[in-house]
């Protein structure tokens, strides 16, 4: 028997609902805030995620599914999704159509990873960018539009982190300090974080290892060296978020995976996975456009994980919407049932049948399936051209003529 690669997994009929669920509510709020959809191919230069991911990142040295094709180029599988938007927004000039770009997007993303509770090395992210705007306000909102999305989908126990990552003006200074720092507790730092203080010493705050959250414990903070300008504008977030009625807390030593981020920087986490208990999390990146070849428009972003958000989510069985249609007699009594199933399909009204099955297991079948309504027809409601709509949730049920049938049953239904 042939089975899935490890990391790559199936979702079964029996948890599509959830996925679909979260999609449908994600369109629904992201359009409300008036953004727009957009695809992007699953394989890329490879460049591209080396330049706006960074060199010395985990996800560009050890993650990233990347081969040569049939024609000698380097390619990889998206790790992620920003670096791939971005390159579309560039490509086909959209910021020259309109300067600000409010687009979001959905798909599978490739790590090469342990796989773990909530991330699997194909697994799937939301994600929004939102170019053209530079202003703490537009962070916020952007912010307010994850909230929005998890409050939605029914998390319980959410929590939202912020924090400032300063910019090219103040984080240098700040850098500075905490190599220093670091330099000092190598000998209890991981081989990664040791690495990592010549690399990208911010990136030792994102270690889980318990030895290096003890070694940083007393490491200097990013917010107490802001400049006056990223100073305002971390102030200005915090007093838009309070005013929106967003509940947050301060966390100095949040950065992000990806080296492209600056100013803002947030995470919205949940209680049930351990460690890895972020669900959506993203920031500003001004500059990565213009690195790209673009113009220099700013931009802010989130991505949101659909794995984990559906392992939080009530385990709930399906309820579905259509009709399920019992059956009862023989052949004409049946071709007569699949007139009246091919009626309701036409009218927009799902619906469907289990062909020569006992009554009883008809209907334990569309209790199973999670239908609302079943429309029985028998010798005596072809007889008399009538059929009789059984409400499952309350077993009650009535007989109207064939004719009125459908929209008595979309009228139950709604």
């Amino acid at each position: 028997m042939i089975k899935s690669i490890k990391g790559m997994n199936d979702i079964l009929p029996d948890d599509v609902h959830k996925w679909h669920s979260v999609e449908d509510k994600a369109r629904y709020i992201f359009e409300l805030y008036g953004f727009s959809e957009i695809r992007t191919p699953l394989l890329e230069q490879t460049e591209l995620f080396a330049r706006t991911i960074g060199e010395d990142t985990d996800i560009v040295g050890k993650e990233m599914y990347t081969f040569v094709d049939k024609n000698d180029t380097s390619v990889t599988l998206r790790p992620e999704a920003t670096a791939s938007v971005l390159r579309a927004v560039i490509e086909h000039s959209l910021l020259n159509q309109d300067s600000i770009q409010k687009l979001y997007s959905m798909g599978p993303m490739f790590r090469y990873e342990r796989p773990q509770k909530g991330r699997y090395r194909q697994f799937h992210q939301i994600n929004v960018e939102r170019l053209g705007e530079a202003g703490p306000l537009c962070d916020a909102e952007t912010i307010a539009m994850a909230y929005d999305l998890v409050d939605a989908i029914g998390l319980k126990n959410i929590t939202l982190e912020v924090n400032s990552l300063g910019c090219q003006k103040c984080r240098p200074v700040f850098r500075k300090q905490l190599k220093e720092f670091l330099q000092e507790k190598r000998d209890m730092l991981c081989k990664d974080c040791s690495r990592r203080i010549e690399t990208n010493p911010l990136r030792v705050f994102d270690c889980k290892e318990t030895a290096c959250q003890e070694a940083i414990k007393d490491a200097p903070r990013i917010e107490d060296h802001l400049c006056g300008a990223c100073r305002r504008h971390f102030n200005d977030l915090l007093q838009t978020l309070d005013a929106l009625g967003i509940p947050f807390h301060k966390a100095p030593r949040l950065v992000r995976g990806l080296d492209y981020y600056v100013r803002t920087t947030f995470e919205i986490k949940a209680e049930g996975l351990g460690t890895q208990n972020a669900v959506a999390g993203g920031g500003r990146y001004d500059g990565l456009v213009k690195a790209l070849g673009g113009p220099d428009a700013p931009g802010v972003g989130f991505a949101f994980g659909m794995e984990r958000a559906i392992m939080l989510m009530k385990e709930a069985r399906p309820v579905n919407k259509g009709c399920f249609v019992v059956i009862q007699g023989g052949r004409e009594i049946y071709r007569s049932a699949m007139v009246l199933i091919s009626d309701m399909r036409s009218s927009g009204l799902q619906a469907q049948a289990v062909f020569e099955k006992s009554m009883k297991s008809q209907m334990k079948r569309a209790d199973k399936l999670g239908y609302l309504v079943c429309a029985i027809i028998g010798e005596t409601e072809v007889a008399k051209d009538m059929v009789t709509i059984r409400d499952m949730r309350t077993s009650s049920q009535v007989q109207v003529k064939r004719a009125l049938a459908i929209n008595k049953i979309k009228e139950m239904l709604a």
